[in-house]
């Protein structure tokens, strides 16, 4: 919590989403949820919608939590990942992406792109 804005890392504008051929997003979440910056970011594409600016475009989401919970974790071992995208439980920091999160973050990456450049190509 109380993380400081990281200046090396590109800003995009709601009306970026438009020339992108496919919408990844990745976040933190927030007591469960995505953080308030991310919902108002959302909320500003608004203009898109109304133009169908983003139509046919694929989008999906990965995430990291603070905490166990979510369904992130069985018995043997604590994983993540979920129905809704690779994901990584972080703690305190001082715990890294596993091996299988960072190959299901790898596989969500290369299938999802894979997915967007047929799109691309069939239009």
């Amino acid at each position: 919590m109380g993380a400081p804005p990281k200046s090396d890392a590109p800003i995009i504008t709601p009306n970026d989403l438009a020339e992108a051929d496919g919408i990844l997003f990745g976040f933190p979440t927030r007591f469960g949820m995505m953080a308030a910056q991310f919902k108002a970011f959302l909320d500003a594409t608004g203009g898109l919608w109304r133009t169908q600016a983003l139509a046919g475009k694929p989008a999906g989401l990965f995430f990291s939590t603070g905490s166990q919970g979510g369904g992130m974790f069985e018995m043997e071992k604590v994983k993540g990942g979920s129905p809704y995208g690779a994901g990584t439980y972080a703690g305190d920091g001082s715990r890294f992406p596993s091996e299988l999160e960072l190959e299901q973050a790898f596989h969500q990456g290369k299938y999802f792109a894979s997915i967007a450049k047929k799109l691309k190509n069939s239009s």
